[in-house]
């Protein structure tokens, strides 16, 4: 069975290792995302598929769109039997898919039809649900909307950040990318339509999503403290910093009441801030063009009084 793997993003990368280390599969070519410019120098980087790829030395390809012509004559090339698909960012349009008998198949990190679109984790996390998990789908012309061939349920851990639960759900879509495959090689693959009148479609993060709102619940801005890292990172304006940003990397919730955004105590586990309903004590954070600290430490070296308001 050849299986051409199409990924990009870290979570995809379990699933291409898992593929080549599978018996009796064969993946000849990866295909992935050009390299983009990345850090303050806004050097051209690899993307996290293409840079493990090298180091196991496979065949990469790297597309700008992979219904180009020399991406098309590049697959027929290799002739592959199915495209596993995981994290790609990129639409296959069917003249792609039909070079393969299988066509395409894609791991999504979300119980679908829940959470179509490109950022299901993070909205996860902002829901507060208590439950995710992976389906294995047919790619189809719509997004997400394929049929699917493997649901399986992952528990959300209370402490999970988007980094966290992405790192268990690569582990979980990698075991069952593979598990998918070998059903369509032995022809025990039984595709079920998804419920569209269920479906939800959720859109990609942007910066301004990370700023805090002082006037939510706290355990609503914690959702989204751990939703929001490592991107775009929750972030608020305490005086202190004149207007620079403070990066919010964990919070607990603590009984307090006070005005949205007022600092009601401090101690050595950081500042405690009021919210539209209890408080949030502020247990790790990052100031400009410092790491990462506790709270503590950001108390130690910063005049915070009780009392002023944090925008």
């Amino acid at each position: 069975m050849k299986v051409v793997f199409m990924g990009s993003g870290r979570i995809a990368v379990p699933s291409l290792e898992r593929l080549l280390k599978a018996e009796g599969l064969r993946v000849p070519l990866v295909v992935t995302a050009p390299d983009r410019p990345g850090g303050r120098k806004r050097r051209l980087r690899p993307c996290p598929v293409k840079a493990r790829a090298l180091e196991l030395e496979c065949a990469v390809w790297t597309p700008e769109k992979p219904g180009h012509p020399a991406s098309m004559e590049m697959f027929r090339s290799v002739a592959p039997d199915v495209f596993a698909v995981a994290a790609y960012g990129q639409y296959l349009p069917r003249r792609v898919l039909d070079l393969a008998p299988h066509g395409g198949i894609n791991m999504h990190p979300s119980l679908l039809p829940r959470y179509r679109g490109a950022a299901p984790i993070p909205w996860t996390l902002v829901n507060g649900d208590e439950e995710t998990g992976v389906t294995i789908i047919e790619v189809a012309e719509k997004m997400d909307a394929g049929d699917i061939l493997l649901q399986e349920r992952l528990p959300v851990d209370p402490e999970d950040t988007t980094a966290s639960l992405e790192d268990r759900l690569g582990v979980l879509g990698a075991r069952m990318l593979e598990d998918a495959v070998r059903a369509l090689a032995c022809g025990t693959a039984a595709p079920r339509p998804q419920e569209e009148s269920a479906a939800t479609s959720v859109r990609k993060l942007r910066k301004e999503d990370g700023r805090i709102d002082w006037t939510l619940g706290a355990e609503e801005i914690r959702n989204r403290i751990r939703a929001f890292n490592p991107w775009p990172a929750c972030f608020c304006f305490p005086p202190c910093l004149e207007g620079e940003p403070l990066k919010i990397l964990r919070a607990e919730r603590e009984q307090g009441c006070g005005c949205p955004g007022e600092v009601l105590r401090v101690s050595g586990r950081g500042p405690q801030v009021a919210c539209g309903s209890g408080a949030l004590c502020l247990t790790r954070v990052q100031p400009p063009g410092k790491r990462p600290m506790s709270g503590g430490d950001f108390i130690n070296g910063h005049e915070v009084p009780p009392g002023e308001r944090w925008g």
